[in-house]
């Protein structure tokens, strides 16, 4: 009867308890080291699906954000030709009228009309200033000066 008192004694029920608990402990903590390990397991296979597909897709992104920015700057292009090809059409429309041509001729080439006397006023300081570009030297004036000069010099008779 010993055996059954030692089996029914406060001491063995709470040992047994004891053991029990920590049976179920033990068991718990190993599930959810398992469990743990297991979404370890997931997350890292999640995380290299990621990074895969990151890495996978990154370049072709570049490419069509690079694409489209070239695409956005040839249009801007596109306009701007469009837009200096109408302001050439407007420009050749206007060399069209005789009125026009006649107007730039006369105030680029000082073209007369038959009957009509020009005149040409000469600013002094202008003046003076040509004088010395033309004692520094022919090679940095254009051309046209160095041909006026040399008519001027064989119509003065030499001193």
């Amino acid at each position: 009867m010993a055996g059954n008192r030692d089996r029914f004694s406060t001491a063995t029920r709470l040992r047994q308890l004891g053991e029990r608990t920590a049976a179920h402990v033990y068991r718990s903590q190993t599930r959810r080291q398992v469990r743990r390990s297991r979404l370890t397991g997931r997350a890292a296979l999640l995380a290299l699906v990621l990074c895969t597909l990151i890495v996978a897709l990154a370049y072709p992104m570049r490419q069509y954000v690079s694409q489209r920015s070239d695409i956005a700057e040839q249009q801007r292009d596109a306009d701007r030709a469009r837009q200096y090809l109408e302001e050439l059409r407007d420009e050749k429309a206007r060399w069209q009228d005789p009125a026009y041509v006649e107007q730039q001729a006369r105030a680029h080439l000082h073209y007369v009309r038959p009957g009509e006397t020009g005149y040409t006023m000469i600013d002094p300081e202008a003046a003076e200033q040509e004088r010395r570009r033309a004692e520094e030297g022919a090679a940095d004036r254009p051309w046209y000066s160095n041909v006026w000069d040399g008519v001027d010099k064989a119509d003065r008779p030499e001193d």
